[in-house]
């Protein structure tokens, strides 16, 4: 069993971390069962492992905190869902790359349930949505723009930190990093598409492919 937890107002980053880490120790030790926590936090940038220092163009603008995910910068604020996913991974087959795979590939189906074409690219970590409704790039290119971000660790082949969807942040607070290092593609979100999408809406198209994409430990 996956318990789903929902957490309402704004969730403070380092009792989120706190939490996450508790909850995944308990996994290993087989205290607790699985865990997906929905949370919203105010705006903050935090750094993972891979973080370059110059990517943070603005260092006073927000707390920055430093996170022992992977990845590199990302900004989380009201009306970004993080999903956090304290899974065993050890049990769920022993492979990384699978689990983030299955990570964006529930991210994909969320988005689908929206009718937004969500896709994965080499190199570049997250979920993109190619934006036919802006100019060609420089190249002659379609742009794309990042809608969902995916940082995770693993402890004792448990995992924890997670992904974050855009439903209606301030697309302008990303502006004080290089979000993920990536300095030629924008950030949007689900209402910035001009789809109508609550938190509410998006929680339930969460639960509801996370079961057909993860399924049952086997």
């Amino acid at each position: 069993m996956v318990e789903w937890i929902n957490s309402d107002g704004l969730t403070g980053y380092d009792d989120a971390v706190r939490f996450m880490e508790a909850r995944a120790a308990a996994i290993a030790e087989g205290r607790a069962e699985e865990a997906v926590w929905l949370v919203e936090h105010p705006p903050l940038y935090t750094a993972g492992t891979s973080a370059r220092s110059e990517d943070l163009t603005d260092p006073d603008r927000f707390p920055v905190h430093v996170s022992k995910r992977g990845g590199q910068y990302t900004y989380h604020g009201p009306g970004q869902r993080v999903a956090y996913v304290m899974l065993d991974v050890g049990r769920r087959g022993r492979d990384v790359r699978r689990f983030v795979h299955e990570l964006e590939t529930w991210v994909i189906a969320t988005l689908d349930a929206f009718n937004v074409k969500g896709e994965i690219r080499d190199g570049r970590v997250g979920v993109w949505v190619a934006r036919g409704d802006k100019p060609l790039s420089a190249s002659g290119q379609p742009q794309e723009d990042k809608i969902a971000a995916i940082g995770i660790r693993l402890r004792k082949w448990v995992s924890f930190h997670g992904v974050s969807i855009n439903v209606e942040p301030d697309l302008e607070h990303f502006s004080g990093i290089v979000p993920c290092g990536i300095t030629e593609h924008g950030v949007t979100s689900l209402v910035d598409l001009g789809l109508p999408v609550t938190m509410d809406d998006l929680d339930v198209a969460l639960r509801d492919r996370f079961d057909r994409v993860f399924g049952e430990i086997t």
